[in-house]
Protein backbone atom coordinates (compact mmCIF):
# COMPACT_ATOMS: atom_id res chain seq x y z
CA UNK A 1 0.00 0.00 0.00
CA UNK A 2 1.31 3.57 -1.03
CA UNK A 3 2.20 6.41 1.58
CA UNK A 4 -0.49 8.47 0.50
CA UNK A 5 -3.79 5.82 0.55
CA UNK A 6 -2.43 5.20 4.55
CA UNK A 7 -3.08 8.82 5.74
CA UNK A 8 -6.84 9.39 5.29
CA UNK A 9 -9.44 6.85 6.61
CA UNK A 10 -12.54 6.03 4.80
CA UNK A 11 -14.06 9.53 5.95
CA UNK A 12 -11.01 11.19 4.05
CA UNK A 13 -9.99 12.61 8.18
CA UNK A 14 -6.34 12.67 8.89
CA UNK A 15 -5.52 9.27 9.98
CA UNK A 16 -1.24 9.01 9.37
CA UNK A 17 1.07 12.13 7.84
CA UNK A 18 3.48 10.65 5.95
CA UNK A 19 3.73 12.74 2.65
CA UNK A 20 2.28 16.01 1.04
CA UNK A 21 2.25 14.26 -2.15
CA UNK A 22 -1.54 12.91 -3.30
CA UNK A 23 -3.31 14.90 -0.28
CA UNK A 24 -6.23 16.82 -1.39
CA UNK A 25 -6.62 20.50 -1.73
CA UNK A 26 -8.98 20.04 0.95
CA UNK A 27 -7.28 18.69 3.99
CA UNK A 28 -4.45 20.76 3.29
CA UNK A 29 -6.09 24.10 3.82
CA UNK A 30 -8.00 22.38 6.98
CA UNK A 31 -4.83 22.05 8.56
CA UNK A 32 -3.51 25.10 7.91
CA UNK A 33 -6.65 26.72 9.07
CA UNK A 34 -6.28 24.14 12.28
CA UNK A 35 -2.82 25.88 12.51
CA UNK A 36 -4.59 29.58 12.64
CA UNK A 37 -6.04 28.30 15.81
CA UNK A 38 -3.04 27.83 17.54
CA UNK A 39 -0.63 30.34 16.05
CA UNK A 40 -1.38 32.48 19.57
CA UNK A 41 -0.90 29.34 22.21
CA UNK A 42 2.86 30.03 22.61
CA UNK A 43 1.91 33.96 23.66
CA UNK A 44 -0.58 33.28 26.37
CA UNK A 45 0.23 33.01 30.51
CA UNK A 46 -0.24 29.25 30.14
CA UNK A 47 0.84 27.98 26.89
CA UNK A 48 -1.20 24.74 26.68
CA UNK A 49 -4.17 23.37 25.55
CA UNK A 50 -6.48 19.90 26.69
CA UNK A 51 -6.75 18.27 23.39
CA UNK A 52 -4.47 15.30 23.59
CA UNK A 53 -4.45 15.48 27.41
CA UNK A 54 -3.27 11.51 28.23
CA UNK A 55 -2.15 10.99 25.17
CA UNK A 56 2.07 9.60 24.90
CA UNK A 57 3.85 10.70 21.67
CA UNK A 58 7.27 9.29 20.75
CA UNK A 59 9.82 10.92 19.17
CA UNK A 60 11.86 8.55 16.91
CA UNK A 61 14.94 10.62 15.42
CA UNK A 62 17.32 8.28 14.44
CA UNK A 63 19.01 11.75 11.99
CA UNK A 64 20.32 14.39 14.48
CA UNK A 65 17.88 17.34 14.26
CA UNK A 66 17.40 20.63 16.34
CA UNK A 67 14.71 22.63 14.72
CA UNK A 68 12.44 19.69 14.19
CA UNK A 69 12.53 17.86 17.23
CA UNK A 70 12.28 20.50 19.13
CA UNK A 71 9.34 21.84 17.87
CA UNK A 72 7.45 18.52 17.53
CA UNK A 73 8.18 18.40 21.03
CA UNK A 74 7.01 21.86 22.36
CA UNK A 75 3.67 21.10 19.96
CA UNK A 76 3.00 18.00 21.84
CA UNK A 77 3.49 19.35 25.34
CA UNK A 78 1.07 22.60 24.26
CA UNK A 79 -1.46 20.05 23.33
CA UNK A 80 -0.96 18.57 26.88
CA UNK A 81 -0.03 15.29 26.04
CA UNK A 82 3.01 13.14 27.60
CA UNK A 83 6.43 13.31 25.50
CA UNK A 84 8.88 10.38 25.21
CA UNK A 85 12.30 11.51 23.47
CA UNK A 86 13.99 8.25 21.98
CA UNK A 87 17.79 8.21 22.92
CA UNK A 88 19.03 6.13 19.27
CA UNK A 89 22.39 6.54 20.47
CA UNK A 90 21.50 4.52 23.35
CA UNK A 91 18.74 2.70 21.83
CA UNK A 92 19.15 -1.16 21.18
CA UNK A 93 18.69 0.07 17.49
CA UNK A 94 22.35 0.54 17.89
CA UNK A 95 22.59 -2.89 19.50
CA UNK A 96 21.26 -4.30 16.02
CA UNK A 97 17.47 -4.52 16.94
CA UNK A 98 15.48 -3.99 13.92
CA UNK A 99 13.14 -0.80 13.60
CA UNK A 100 9.80 -3.24 14.04
CA UNK A 101 11.14 -4.70 16.87
CA UNK A 102 12.16 -0.92 18.56
CA UNK A 103 8.06 -0.36 17.20
CA UNK A 104 6.65 -3.80 18.94
CA UNK A 105 8.49 -2.68 22.24
CA UNK A 106 7.41 0.86 22.42
CA UNK A 107 3.65 0.14 21.62
CA UNK A 108 3.98 -2.17 24.39
CA UNK A 109 3.85 0.89 26.27
CA UNK A 110 1.04 2.00 25.19
CA UNK A 111 2.35 5.03 23.05
CA UNK A 112 -0.57 6.90 20.75
CA UNK A 113 1.93 8.48 18.25
CA UNK A 114 5.13 8.51 16.71
CA UNK A 115 7.23 11.25 15.37
CA UNK A 116 9.87 9.46 12.99
CA UNK A 117 12.26 11.08 11.40
CA UNK A 118 15.53 8.54 9.40
CA UNK A 119 17.70 8.20 6.93
CA UNK A 120 15.72 6.01 4.55
CA UNK A 121 13.06 6.67 2.21
CA UNK A 122 9.73 5.21 3.25
CA UNK A 123 10.94 4.27 6.98
CA UNK A 124 7.78 6.53 8.00
CA UNK A 125 5.92 4.28 5.61
CA UNK A 126 7.34 1.10 7.08
CA UNK A 127 6.17 2.24 10.36
CA UNK A 128 2.79 3.34 9.68
CA UNK A 129 2.04 0.04 7.71
CA UNK A 130 2.71 -1.98 10.93
CA UNK A 131 1.32 -0.39 13.77
CA UNK A 132 -1.88 -1.15 15.39
CA UNK A 133 -4.80 0.81 14.24
CA UNK A 134 -4.98 3.52 16.75
CA UNK A 135 -1.49 4.02 16.48
CA UNK A 136 -0.74 7.39 14.51
CA UNK A 137 2.69 8.06 12.72
CA UNK A 138 4.03 11.53 11.81
CA UNK A 139 7.05 11.57 9.28
CA UNK A 140 9.40 13.95 10.22
CA UNK A 141 11.77 14.01 7.12
CA UNK A 142 12.71 10.63 5.52
CA UNK A 143 15.56 10.15 3.34
CA UNK A 144 15.41 12.11 0.16
CA UNK A 145 11.63 11.34 0.07
CA UNK A 146 9.47 14.21 1.96
CA UNK A 147 9.25 16.74 4.85
CA UNK A 148 5.67 16.93 4.38
CA UNK A 149 5.42 19.23 7.94
CA UNK A 150 8.25 21.65 7.04
CA UNK A 151 6.29 21.71 3.69
CA UNK A 152 3.08 23.13 5.58
CA UNK A 153 4.61 25.19 7.62
CA UNK A 154 6.51 27.00 4.66
CA UNK A 155 2.69 27.37 3.13
CA UNK A 156 2.00 29.01 6.63
CA UNK A 157 3.99 31.40 6.95
CA UNK A 158 3.42 32.18 2.89
CA UNK A 159 0.10 32.92 4.06
CA UNK A 160 0.70 34.98 6.90
CA UNK A 161 3.03 37.25 5.06
CA UNK A 162 1.22 37.64 1.80
CA UNK A 163 -3.01 36.25 2.18
CA UNK A 164 -2.30 33.38 0.00
CA UNK A 165 -4.64 31.12 0.09
CA UNK A 166 -6.44 32.64 2.48
CA UNK A 167 -9.60 32.51 1.56
CA UNK A 168 -9.15 28.95 -0.21
CA UNK A 169 -8.44 30.19 -3.94
CA UNK A 170 -5.32 29.88 -5.77
CA UNK A 171 -2.69 32.06 -5.52
CA UNK A 172 -1.05 34.64 -8.14
CA UNK A 173 2.67 34.34 -6.36
CA UNK A 174 6.00 33.36 -8.00
CA UNK A 175 7.74 31.25 -5.53
CA UNK A 176 11.47 30.84 -6.03
CA UNK A 177 13.30 27.43 -4.69
CA UNK A 178 16.57 28.03 -4.78
CA UNK A 179 19.86 25.06 -4.30
CA UNK A 180 20.24 21.67 -3.78
CA UNK A 181 16.97 20.27 -4.92
CA UNK A 182 18.71 17.24 -5.82
CA UNK A 183 19.10 16.14 -2.26
CA UNK A 184 16.05 18.18 -0.24
CA UNK A 185 13.12 16.41 0.78
CA UNK A 186 11.98 19.68 2.25
CA UNK A 187 11.82 20.83 -1.71
CA UNK A 188 10.11 18.21 -2.97
CA UNK A 189 7.27 18.58 -0.58
CA UNK A 190 7.10 21.96 -1.10
CA UNK A 191 6.93 21.71 -4.54
CA UNK A 192 3.48 18.80 -4.34
CA UNK A 193 2.06 21.35 -1.87
CA UNK A 194 2.29 24.69 -3.63
CA UNK A 195 1.56 23.01 -6.85
CA UNK A 196 -1.68 21.32 -4.90
CA UNK A 197 -2.71 24.72 -3.12
CA UNK A 198 -2.17 26.54 -6.96
CA UNK A 199 0.40 29.26 -7.08
CA UNK A 200 1.36 31.50 -10.38
CA UNK A 201 4.60 30.31 -10.90
CA UNK A 202 6.60 27.98 -9.09
CA UNK A 203 10.59 27.72 -10.20
CA UNK A 204 13.26 25.87 -9.11
CA UNK A 205 17.03 27.41 -9.78
CA UNK A 206 20.25 25.68 -9.43
CA UNK A 207 23.05 24.31 -11.05
CA UNK A 208 22.43 21.33 -12.96
CA UNK A 209 24.22 18.91 -10.83
CA UNK A 210 21.92 19.63 -7.82
CA UNK A 211 19.01 19.53 -9.74
CA UNK A 212 16.73 16.15 -10.53
CA UNK A 213 16.53 14.91 -14.07
CA UNK A 214 13.21 15.82 -15.25
CA UNK A 215 12.55 17.90 -12.39
CA UNK A 216 10.41 19.86 -14.64
CA UNK A 217 7.34 16.87 -14.92
CA UNK A 218 6.90 17.81 -10.93
CA UNK A 219 4.82 21.22 -12.48
CA UNK A 220 8.08 23.61 -11.52
CA UNK A 221 10.38 26.16 -14.20
CA UNK A 222 13.78 25.22 -14.32
CA UNK A 223 16.20 28.05 -14.07
CA UNK A 224 20.20 27.70 -14.04
CA UNK A 225 20.74 31.52 -14.37
CA UNK A 226 20.06 32.76 -10.59
CA UNK A 227 19.23 36.66 -12.24
CA UNK A 228 16.67 34.88 -14.01
CA UNK A 229 15.27 32.76 -11.86
CA UNK A 230 14.68 35.60 -9.23
CA UNK A 231 13.22 37.82 -11.39
CA UNK A 232 10.34 39.38 -9.79
CA UNK A 233 9.64 36.70 -7.76
CA UNK A 234 7.40 37.14 -4.74
CA UNK A 235 8.92 34.45 -2.43
CA UNK A 236 12.35 33.09 -2.42
CA UNK A 237 12.98 29.87 -0.37
CA UNK A 238 16.50 28.94 -0.10
CA UNK A 239 18.19 25.60 0.33
CA UNK A 240 21.17 24.18 1.92
CA UNK A 241 23.80 22.36 0.37
CA UNK A 242 23.15 18.90 1.91
CA UNK A 243 27.25 17.78 1.71
CA UNK A 244 26.16 14.55 4.28
CA UNK A 245 24.20 13.00 0.89
CA UNK A 246 26.62 13.95 -1.68
CA UNK A 247 27.92 11.52 -3.72
CA UNK A 248 31.50 12.84 -5.43
CA UNK A 249 32.43 16.46 -6.01
CA UNK A 250 29.30 17.98 -7.91
CA UNK A 251 30.59 21.50 -6.95
CA UNK A 252 34.17 23.13 -7.46
CA UNK A 253 33.78 24.66 -3.97
CA UNK A 254 31.89 26.51 -1.36
CA UNK A 255 33.07 29.68 -2.39
CA UNK A 256 32.64 29.52 -5.89
CA UNK A 257 28.61 28.26 -5.01
CA UNK A 258 28.18 31.83 -3.21
CA UNK A 259 29.21 33.59 -5.83
CA UNK A 260 26.91 31.70 -8.25
CA UNK A 261 23.94 30.82 -6.33
CA UNK A 262 24.29 32.92 -3.05
CA UNK A 263 21.50 34.96 -1.84
CA UNK A 264 22.87 38.00 -1.59
CA UNK A 265 21.32 42.08 -0.93
CA UNK A 266 22.40 42.78 -4.84
CA UNK A 267 20.91 39.50 -5.88
CA UNK A 268 17.65 40.02 -4.08
CA UNK A 269 17.04 43.19 -6.07
CA UNK A 270 16.07 41.27 -8.99
CA UNK A 271 13.11 40.39 -6.63
CA UNK A 272 9.71 41.95 -6.58
CA UNK A 273 10.39 44.69 -4.19
CA UNK A 274 8.21 42.90 -1.07
CA UNK A 275 10.35 39.76 -1.41
CA UNK A 276 9.96 37.63 1.30
CA UNK A 277 12.91 35.45 2.36
CA UNK A 278 12.26 31.40 3.57
CA UNK A 279 15.07 28.93 4.57
CA UNK A 280 14.76 25.77 6.45
CA UNK A 281 17.30 25.27 8.01
CA UNK A 282 20.62 25.34 9.66
CA UNK A 283 21.44 28.14 7.28
CA UNK A 284 25.30 28.39 6.17
CA UNK A 285 25.97 32.01 5.94
CA UNK A 286 28.41 32.78 2.83
CA UNK A 287 27.06 29.71 1.44
CA UNK A 288 23.67 29.81 0.37
CA UNK A 289 22.79 33.39 1.73
CA UNK A 290 24.65 36.32 2.95
CA UNK A 291 23.94 37.60 6.58
CA UNK A 292 22.55 40.63 5.63
CA UNK A 293 19.83 38.81 4.07
CA UNK A 294 19.62 36.17 6.58
CA UNK A 295 19.03 38.98 9.62
CA UNK A 296 17.11 41.37 7.36
CA UNK A 297 13.62 42.79 6.96
CA UNK A 298 12.64 40.76 4.06
CA UNK A 299 13.44 37.41 6.09
CA UNK A 300 10.88 34.92 7.17
CA UNK A 301 13.68 32.38 8.45
CA UNK A 302 12.82 32.61 12.38
CA UNK A 303 8.55 33.24 11.76
CA UNK A 304 9.07 29.45 9.64
CA UNK A 305 10.66 28.34 13.43
CA UNK A 306 7.69 29.71 15.14
CA UNK A 307 5.11 28.81 13.09
CA UNK A 308 6.68 25.25 12.72
CA UNK A 309 4.95 24.19 16.31
CA UNK A 310 1.36 25.22 15.45
CA UNK A 311 1.58 23.51 12.01
CA UNK A 312 2.42 20.37 13.88
CA UNK A 313 0.33 21.08 16.71
CA UNK A 314 -2.57 21.12 14.20
CA UNK A 315 -1.23 17.73 12.38
CA UNK A 316 -0.57 16.26 15.56
CA UNK A 317 -4.30 16.72 16.76
CA UNK A 318 -6.01 16.29 13.30
CA UNK A 319 -4.63 13.06 12.84
CA UNK A 320 -5.46 12.13 16.76
CA UNK A 321 -8.91 13.28 16.05
CA UNK A 322 -9.10 16.09 19.05
CA UNK A 323 -9.33 19.22 17.35
CA UNK A 324 -12.25 20.84 18.44
CA UNK A 325 -15.01 21.53 16.03
CA UNK A 326 -14.78 25.85 16.22
CA UNK A 327 -13.37 27.52 13.49
CA UNK A 328 -10.55 29.30 13.05
CA UNK A 329 -10.64 33.21 12.57
CA UNK A 330 -9.94 34.55 9.09
CA UNK A 331 -7.16 37.02 9.45
CA UNK A 332 -3.98 35.77 8.01
CA UNK A 333 -1.34 38.53 8.34
CA UNK A 334 0.10 39.52 11.65
CA UNK A 335 -0.49 43.19 12.85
Amino acid sequence: MQARDLQTDGKGRLKHFLCIEGLPRALLLDILDAAESFAGVGERAVKKVPLMRGKTIANLFFEASTRTRTTFELAAKRLSADVLNLNIQASSTSKGESLLDTLRTLEAMHCDMFVVRHGMSGAAHLIASHVADEVRVINAGDGRHEHPTQALLDCFTIRRATGAWAERGSSSLVIAIVGDVLHSRVARSDIHAFNTLGVGELRVVGPKTLLPNAVETLGVHVFHDPEAGLCDADVIIMLRLQNERMQGALLPSALEYFKTYGLTPARLLRAKPDVVVMHPGPINRGVEIDSAVADGSQSLILEQVRYGIAVRMAVMSMAMGSLPRTRPPRSMRDD
